[in-house]
């Protein structure tokens, strides 16, 4: 079996020394050492991969004042300290072999906001959305934007000097940058404010040097400044020496410099910025055209009808868009075009206060595009909306761009390294015909997507970097686009800073003005402790400067068996975007990252885990897909719980294993599916962590827990002979007491009394009867339903299944119970996949018998459903069969329109659906056709917008895990379920409903039951 796995490359003895001393401190922070920890930061979205000597999670600008003041001190000047935020740069600005410093966890706040005076002060550890979530309800919000604002916190923008879509109007984000406070290297504080020039002598003395470096780069070299800085509306040069001094006040102000810095000047911590109204009137125009060069050829002529922005997308772009959940959103608002081939669109938004203005703006473009000969121009066609939720749709779809790109086939994927190169907008078209010709030269696929407006564009070539040829590759094609942005007056950092790409900074400033950047880092950090070689490095400092060469994930991954890494693509393809990182609490994507804050509990930590547990795997010629064989077989050798209980007591006494540390992370996992849709690779946490957990018990025992969990569907039949009897033995609190000691669990429910075969007497449901059914008539077959059975409502809420027997009667349908069959999740969830294959099987043997009946089979807990179609899927691969098994609302809304015509709701109110997380992740049309099924009664039906209600299955009854479920219910459900009438708010999953139970103290209805309620 597999022997235990060692951390690789332990602490430093003086990063060791360093935290010690740290965390006798003053310091009250977190400080994280295990391998685990360090893993989770060790990417980006960038190709990179450094292994941090650790990660310290500061609570306050104090804790980075400690920071730094140990390691200015003599012993400890070696020390490398990279500060990090939300870790979606494309270019490695915060990975570092030192130590991160993530401010995200807990320095997130809003300190003061002035509504009259329009701005805010944060913690820079805040995300951009939920800082705008704070500020919406005022009319205002902070304007740059980026397509990671759900999860980019404000100090990556700021250190980036970040912009994306609506930059012609709302500028960069030092633009909105009133004043910052940082944290220097030798534990200084700094707040910064434009100075007059005649005053610099009188700043405080250890200012001198900084300030003295910035006046002479920006002041005395100003002509060369004006001749090497660019004329575009956005670019990235590493320190801003054309704009930190202001000739009209004869001022400096270090607020410019330390914006697009990328952290390697000093530590910002709190940013008061300058907030923008929110417009009044918005629209958007959709332009779709018969190729992308005509799309880009047109963009000029739009940006000139004075919109807020222009985007564009290319065909590649939106077949991968079309191909994810993200299109049901956005399908009926960018249509194909009939008898046309749509190989590209622009996206072009107005926004105003005056609803005149804005009428006439987009009235003028749409005559424009209305005009004859307009064809000659490629445009085939375009699509208007004004309701915000459809303006939204489309920019998230655009926002999801980029994660989309990584979701080819095949194993070289769209990588960023030339993703945001910038010219003048009028160059644009003929630009990217040589880049074009430079990337089809070498064979190689990509997609396209950016800001026309100004000159931007996302290109992300498809490269297999596990390949060491495909490596040259990169470093030859970004040398390659250097000198061609460079041809067309512009850089190759527009938007997404430098970064390892730094290594070209010399070549764009020239030796003279680089030399001035040398001497302000210099200034501000004359060790080159604070993100070293990114940027520039001190000058006579010998350190060089991070390379586009630096070393990449490929070189781990390609590591691993070619077949191992195609086995486990859902881990391994994860390219680090960082979406799960989605701080909305109402989005259902990973509620444990969401309620701890620890990247090692979200899909993209789980992945990078699981890819250095395959590695490490691959070195000691260990392979998994063997392992997998003989477990999944029965093969296990005679002394094999011999060696599982060893293992055991030796994991018990403390004895490392890295495998230990992937299975902490699992068991987090609430295997709700979320991140199989909400992520644009479609990383799988549930399968691969069903794998995982597979084979780390064949080296370690399970705990009892789990067998209680994965066995459910073998006892709960055998426990509801005698409900009564089983329920009063777990009413004293001293056997729950046990329970919760010896197995586990917390919170067992109780079993149905009446029993579902109780409830449902002959007249109420007919018996299965294979037979009988095949002889019914096509008519008779449509006016029949087969209830399938789950083992949490056939035995815990039988009541609702009785209710959906009645609902079915009501409606005029004859509903067939069919015999109870296991239907394996359970035993998923744990990792039994021997166990789970084998109840697949049966099932799935049973029900495509059934489905030959041709009569519709309808199971009423979505989330055993979806089973059948997700995780059947991976198990049996073709030997599933076609059989079908439709959720409650996919049923009632096929029924033909003469069903139940005569049945009209008497309650025409409003009510209330919560979702569950697994079936909005696997069915996205899933509150649509409840929507439809209550309209057709007359009904009026409302999605709530919440996250995941904590319970997940038997997630929220593990003992350990209690806590964060209360916590994840308590980020949005508490809240919606406070603000709404109780006894109108609808829940559609199991254990949501037992979770609302278990905190609010009673149990809300399925929909099916409020439909039943209303009709009867």
């Amino acid at each position: 079996m597999i022997p235990k796995l060692s951390p690789e490359h332990s602490l430093e003895s003086l990063y060791l020394d360093y935290l010690n001393k740290l965390e006798q401190s003053a310091f009250s922070g977190e400080i994280e050492t295990s391998y685990a920890s360090r893993l989770a930061v060790a990417t980006d979205n960038s190709v990179y991969q450094y292994l941090p000597q650790a990660v310290v999670f500061p609570k306050n600008t104090a804790d980075i004042k400690q920071l730094c003041r140990l390691a200015s001190a003599t012993h400890f000047t070696a020390i490398k300290l990279t500060p990090r935020g939300g870790g979606t740069g494309t270019n490695g600005q915060s990975l570092t072999s030192g130590i991160v410093v993530d401010l995200s966890k807990f320095m997130n706040r809003v300190l003061e906001l002035n509504v009259e005076e329009r701005w805010v002060k944060v913690e820079t550890g805040i995300v951009k959305d939920q800082l705008n979530a704070v500020l919406k309800p005022h009319g205002l919000f902070f304007s740059p934007e980026l397509s990671t604002s759900n999860r980019a916190t404000l100090g990556g923008m700021i250190n980036t000097d970040a912009s994306g879509q609506g930059s012609l109007v709302y500028g960069k984000t030092s633009d909105h940058v009133l004043a910052l406070k940082a944290v220097l290297v030798n534990g200084e504080e700094l707040d910064t404010a434009a100075i007059k020039l005649d005053q610099l002598d009188q700043q405080r003395e250890s200012l001198s040097e900084v300030l003295a470096a910035v006046k002479h780069a920006c002041v005395d070299k100003r002509s060369l400044v004006e001749e090497k800085f660019p004329q575009l509306n956005r670019f990235l040069t590493g320190y801003d020496l054309k704009n930190a001094y202001k000739p009209e006040d004869d001022s400096l102000d270090l607020t410019r410099i330390l914006c697009g810095s990328e952290g390697s000047l000093a530590f910002i911590t709190e940013a008061k910025l300058d907030l923008t109204a929110i417009p009044k009137y918005r629209s958007l125009v959709t332009v779709k055209y018969d190729s992308f060069n005509s799309a880009l050829r047109h963009a000029p002529s739009l940006v000139e009808a004075q919109a807020l922005s222009v985007e564009t997308i290319d065909s590649k772009v939106l077949n991968l868009a079309q191909q994810d959940v993200v299109w049901d959103s956005v399908s009926e608002l960018i249509q194909d075009v009939p008898n046309q081939d749509m190989q590209g669109i622009n996206i072009v938004e107005f926004a105003e206060n005056d609803a005149q203005l804005q009428q006439q703006k987009v009235a003028a473009l749409i005559d424009t595009l209305s005009a004859e000969g307009i064809s000659e121009l490629g445009v085939i066609g375009f699509q208007h909306c004004d309701d915000l939720p459809s303006i939204n749709a489309i920019y998230n779809m655009r926002k999801k761009a980029v994660g989309l790109l990584g979701n080819t086939e095949g194993a070289a994927k769209p990588v960023a390294f030339t993703e945001d190169t910038c010219v003048p907008p009028e160059n644009l078209a003929d630009f990217i015909v040589e880049f074009r010709a430079l990337l089809d030269q070498q064979g190689l696929h990509y997609g396209m997507f950016g800001h026309v407006d100004s000159g931007v564009l996302h290109v992300r070539p498809a490269l297999d970097l596990c390949d060491p040829q495909q490596e040259i590759l990169m470093r030859e094609i970004s040398d390659q686009v250097v000198a061609l942005t460079a041809k067309y007056k512009g850089l190759m950092w527009g938007e997404h800073g430098k970064g390892f790409r730094s290594e070209y900074g010399p070549a764009f400033f020239g030796e003279e003005l680089f030399a001035e950047l040398r001497k302000i880092k210099a200034a501000f950090d004359p060790n080159n402790q604070i993100n070293p070689g990114k940027i520039c490095t001190p000058l006579h400092n010998e350190e060089g400067l991070v390379s586009v060469d630096g070393t990449k994930r490929g070189q781990y991954d390609r590591q691993i068996a070619v077949e191992v890494r195609d086995s486990y693509k859902n881990a391994m393809e994860c390219n680090g975007n960082g979406l799960c990182f989605n701080y909305d609490t109402a989005s259902p994507m990973c509620p444990s990252f969401k309620a701890t804050g620890d990247r090692r509990f979200s899909p993209k930590g789980r992945a990078g885990l699981m890819r250095e547990w395959l590695r490490q795997l691959a070195a000691l010629q260990v392979d998994p897909l063997a392992q997998e064989q003989k477990l999944n077989s029965g093969a296990l050798a005679p002394d094999s719980w011999l060696l599982k209980i060893r293992n055991t007591m030796a994991k018990a006494k403390g004895e490392y294993d890295y495998s230990h540390e992937v299975f902490e992370a699992m068991q987090t996992c609430l295997a709700c599916k979320a991140c199989t849709t909400g992520c644009p690779i479609k990383v799988d946490v549930p399968t691969f962590r069903s794998r995982f957990l597979n084979i780390y018990h064949g080296r370690y025992l399970r705990p009892i827990k789990d067998y209680f969990v994965a066995y459910v569907e073998s006892y709960a039949p055998l426990m509801a002979k005698a409900p009564r009897l089983f329920n009063s033995l777990m009413e004293p609190k001293w056997i729950s007491q046990l329970i919760t000691k010896f197995i586990g669990m917390v919170d067992i429910p109780s079993l149905s009394y009446p029993t579902l075969a109780k409830r449902l007497p002959e007249s109420l449901v007919s018996k299965y009867d294979f037979k009988a059914l095949q002889g019914l008539t096509e008519q008779q077959k449509q006016k029949t339903v087969l209830v399938v059975q789950d083992p949490f409502t056939t035995f815990y809420e039988a009541e609702l299944v009785e209710d959906f027997v009645k609902l079915a009667k009501l409606l005029g349908i004859t509903p067939v119970l069919l015999p109870f069959k296991p239907n394996g999740k359970p035993q998923h969830i744990k990792g039994f996949l021997s166990k789970f294959n084998k109840s697949a099987q049966t099932s799935a043997a049973f029900l495509n018998q059934v489905a030959e009946l041709g009569i519709p089979m309808v199971g009423v807990e979505p989330a055993l459903v979806l089973c059948y179609r997700d995780e059947y899927k991976h198990a049996l691969g073709e030997q599933r069969g076609d059989f079908v098994v439709q959720v409650v609302q996919e049923w009632l809304d096929a029924l033909a329109p003469e069903v139940g015509e005569q049945l009209q709701a008497s309650d025409k109110d409003i009510w209330y659906l919560f979702g569950h997380c697994t079936e909005k992740a696997l069915k996205a049309d899933a509150f649509k056709q409840w929507q439809k099924v209550f309209q057709r009664f007359g009904a009026s039906l409302e999605d709530v917008a919440v996250g995941c209600c904590g319970m997940a299955g038997t997630y929220g009854h593990d003992a350990k895990q209690y806590e964060t479920s209360k916590a994840i219910y308590d980020l949005s459900w508490k809240q919606k379920m406070a603000e709404l009438p109780r006894e109108r708010c609808m829940v559609t999953g199991y254990s949501c409903r037992s979770q609302v139970k278990r905190l609010e103290g009673a149990k809300p209805k399925h929909p099916l039951q409020i439909l039943l309620t209303v009709l009867s």
